[in-house]
């Protein structure tokens, strides 16, 4: 059953929690479950056939309903307002429509250093508040690599100005955090799929986050080898898209929240040239036909673009891949950016289709100079200079969203500072 959320996305299974995990050992499908018997899956995968009839008669009337010629499911007794967790700065909550709203997935994005954890740990502080600025819910952090840093959540809760000044009573208590860790998929399944579902009607939680989602995925597929890259991506695809369906149909039912992190990779990418564009146009012909009919083919091909536009034209194909991911992946879409600095969110097109939101975090080095000093003959005196980060310039983006449009260029510029986040007030803006 281990296509069960992905054949139904709005399936409750609750009720069939205790069969689901045996199915899935005995590596039962729904088709299965809806087309052999009964007792023969039951005997298979060890478990009370009655209780197995439940399960597919349960499936089909949901595929009935989901065709359109079933009974209607009753509507929900309970409606989830709008609502939003505050980043507790009001130029970012600007650029995300008002802040991380419930029932939705929502991914940060960026490198390492650019802010994630920081803004991470915001919103685990933020969501305890009251609205407007959040769900007065307690929140849970599920971790795939470092612990979770409660120094530095008491340094936020302790500075920052818009928890300082609040009353004791209503300010938000690093006890309302959960936290646990995930090492490896299956332990990061079994807690996603069985343990967070408890603990959200347990503890009254409002905000999930995972941080990060690529860093198991990565160390399961990285540790199988090369040797069948095929299949491995197939199966990833598979589990993705499966885990996708589980957090959005977590959102949706418990009006929660969801924000995940996730890693990102170089892109390597190679501007068009004439060459290859010669080439391509007839890559069977030999080298020297190719010089003797160039003068013929140059009135064919079209001028190449500038150097400006070369950053954004990743590919001559508009339909490519290459080509659009400009403007999902948060990298490419500004002629700001050099392309060896664009990066790709991992994970691929696959959990780009899981997510509602995309908030992208860069980061670009900000260089000084500095005299050298050499000695020559016992004496100290000044060389050539040295170039070297001063700081770092970080910018917010809203890469894409089902509620607000995305950020305009670069996007927000913000800085870390020993409160948290806060967006750079420009000079002409003070």
């Amino acid at each position: 059953m281990t296509d069960l959320l992905h054949v139904l996305p709005d399936f409750d299974a609750t009720p069939f929690s205790h069969l689901l995990p045996s199915l899935d050992k005995a590596l039962i499908t729904t088709n299965d479950v809806l087309t052999l018997d009964a007792p023969t899956i039951a005997k298979r995968a060890q478990v009370p056939s009655g209780e197995l009839r439940k399960l597919a008669d349960a499936v089909v009337a949901a595929l009935h309903r989901q065709l359109g010629f079933g009974p209607e499911e009753p509507a929900p007794t309970t409606k989830h307002d709008w609502a939003c967790i505050s980043t507790l700065d009001d130029e970012l909550d600007a650029a995300l429509g008002g802040g991380i709203p419930r029932g939705y997935l929502v991914e940060v994005t960026g490198e390492s250093g650019a802010g994630k954890t920081q803004l991470l740990l915001t919103l685990l502080l933020a969501s305890q508040l009251k609205s407007p600025h959040g769900f007065a819910k307690s929140a849970v952090y599920v971790s795939t690599e470092a612990v979770l840093s409660t120094t530095r959540l008491a340094q936020i809760l302790s500075t920052h100005p818009a928890l300082v000044s609040l009353p004791d009573a209503e300010k938000p208590s690093l006890s309302r955090i959960l936290s646990i860790q995930t090492p490896d998929l299956e332990s990061q399944e079994h807690i996603l799929r069985y343990q967070l579902p408890v603990a959200i009607k347990k503890h009254d939680v409002g905000l999930v986050i995972l941080d990060s989602v690529a860093a198991n995925y990565r160390a399961e597929f990285d540790k199988q080898g090369g040797g069948n890259a095929a299949a491995s991506m197939a199966r990833r695809g598979t589990q993705l898209a499966q885990l996708g369906a589980l957090l959005r149909e977590l959102a949706r039912t418990e009006g929660i929240a969801i924000v995940v992190a996730n890693q990102v990779a170089d892109r390597f990418t190679k501007a068009p040239s004439a060459a290859s564009r010669t080439t391509s146009s007839n890559s069977q012909g030999t080298a020297t036909r190719t010089t003797s009919t160039s003068s013929q083919t140059n009135d064919a091909v079209p001028p190449l673009p500038s150097q400006q536009d070369q950053a954004l034209l990743l590919s001559p194909d508009p339909l490519s891949l290459d080509h659009q991911q400009a403007w999902f992946t948060g990298w490419g879409d500004s002629p700001y950016e050099q392309l060896h600095v664009q990066k790709t969110p991992s994970l691929g097109l696959v959990w780009t289709n899981q997510i509602a939101c995309r908030i992208a975090l860069k980061k670009q080095p900000v260089f000084a100079s500095r005299p050298l000093i050499h000695t020559v003959n016992g004496h100290d005196e000044w060389a050539d200079e040295e170039r070297h980060i001063s700081k770092w310039r970080r910018w917010f983006k809203l890469v894409f969203a089902s509620w607000a449009p995305p950020s305009p260029g670069r996007g927000i510029e913000f800085e870390i500072q020993k409160s948290g986040i806060r967006h750079v007030v420009k000079e002409g803006n003070k």
